[in-house]
């Protein structure tokens, strides 16, 4: 196998699971990436040893001091008795934007939520490679993101699609059927709706598989996350929503499957784990080696696979209504669901109202007089969502922090 040729990588959110996982991966193959750019929300500490052992040029941090970061980072390159490289910090709202746009071969955007949207834009400008796994980005600006995108310039990094696109390469674009994505059904999974009322965030914070933040592991519970998957699969494959399907399969051994049209289906299995979609993401189309453990074939197992219950987890079947209305539906459902989310976590409303409380920001939201194809129009449709859920809920939305968060 031919080794794949040295790129310049740029992580944004290092500190979080998908960068810590990104930069075990290039740690594992040395002479495969260089470390461009690497940005935080605000866990300085960490970042500045990453930034001392990868010898980082840029770091940028979205909250905090330019004085602070670059202490880190000298106290850490003592700490690793090892000279610090950083030439550039850059501190505030433009953060992962600036990093994104420094012109690294490949930009990996984990950035959780909306603010990822100006990155990815920036990263498109400059003709980056695009690893993406803010899903959110794709979602609520699908017309600018897509309008942005050179052919093949997005790579996915959600396991889901990423096995999507590595399924693909077992056919015609105009040989499939359909897509059929995966879902763990999350730590609920089977419970009824009258069930789901009085679920803590402390339950719904308990995946079965996966460790995440805490935004992607409620959004896993409520399914929420499947409804943003079942989107994001449209707009990167371009098929048409009644040829995307989702279905229960607890194990997460698939992470999803392509359907032909003459009855084959081809799946992509590996761990619960997002090593491989990672490592795919940073060196597409190559893959490289030993990324992670295969499948144990000698061991006797077993599979499930379940119908989603659209009653009990009915955030699939609204996802479908915003992605065919699109516009700016998409950022809508997205950001009602992120004060949601918030809402839950503080005691606010219950798990049953995130949902709920989604739904009747959506059917709340005309969309005629907001564009979607400008980032203003997007983020006005973000900021609107917002307030009206808060409104719903009866809690409070801080301009100045939206702001700040992008």
């Amino acid at each position: 196998m031919a080794p794949v040729t040295s790129r310049s990588v740029a992580i944004l959110g290092s500190t979080g699971s998908i960068g810590t996982q990104a930069l075990e991966v290039i740690a594992a193959h040395p002479r495969a990436f260089t470390v461009a750019a690497l940005t935080a929300g605000g866990n300085v500490e960490l970042l500045a040893r990453q930034a001392v052992e990868f010898d980082v040029p840029l770091v940028g941090v979205a909250r905090g001091q330019v004085e602070d970061v670059r202490a880190a980072i000298a106290a850490a390159a003592a700490d690793a008795g090892r000279p610090a490289s950083v030439t550039d910090v850059v501190v505030g709202a433009d953060a992962a934007t600036i990093a994104a746009g420094c012109g690294a071969d490949v930009v990996l955007n984990g950035i959780t939520g909306s603010i990822g949207l100006r990155p990815t834009l920036a990263a498109l400008e400059v003709g980056s490679v695009l690893a993406l796994a803010n899903k959110e980005s794709l979602i609520i600006g699908g017309p600018l993101v897509k309008a942005a995108a050179a052919p093949d310039q997005i790579v996915p990094v959600d396991s889901e699609h990423s096995a999507i696109a590595q399924s693909l390469r077992g056919g015609r674009a105009d040989e499939v059927r359909r897509l059929v994505v995966t879902a763990s059904g999350g730590p609920f999974r089977g419970r009824s709706r009258a069930e789901l009322a009085d679920v803590s965030p402390q339950q719904a914070l308990a995946h079965p598989n996966f460790s995440m933040g805490r935004v992607i592991t409620t959004n896993s519970a409520t399914l929420v996350n499947k409804g943003l998957e079942v989107i994001e699969a449209h707009l990167l494959f371009d098929i048409p929503f009644d040829r995307i399907d989702v279905v229960v399969h607890p194990q997460q051994q698939i992470h999803s499957m392509v359907e032909f049209h003459d009855g084959s289906t081809i799946a992509q299995l590996g761990p619960p784990r997002m090593l491989v979609p990672i490592a795919l993401g940073l060196s597409w189309p190559q893959r490289l080696t030993d990324v992670d453990v295969p499948c144990d074939w000698s061991l006797a197992q077993s599979w499930e696979f379940h119908p989603l219950d659209d009653d009990a987890f009915p955030a699939v079947r609204l996802a479908r209504r915003v992605g065919e209305a699109g516009s700016t539906f998409p950022a809508v459902y997205n950001a009602a669901n992120e004060v949601c989310v918030d809402a839950f976590h503080d005691g606010v409303i219950s798990f049953t109202d995130i949902v709920d409380t989604v739904e009747r920001v959506v059917e709340a939201h005309t969309g005629s007089e907001l564009d979607a194809s400008s980032v203003e129009g997007v983020l006005a449709a973000d900021r609107w969502a917002r307030h009206r859920a808060a409104d719903l809920i009866g809690i409070a939305v801080d301009d100045d922090q939206i702001q700040e968060n992008r």
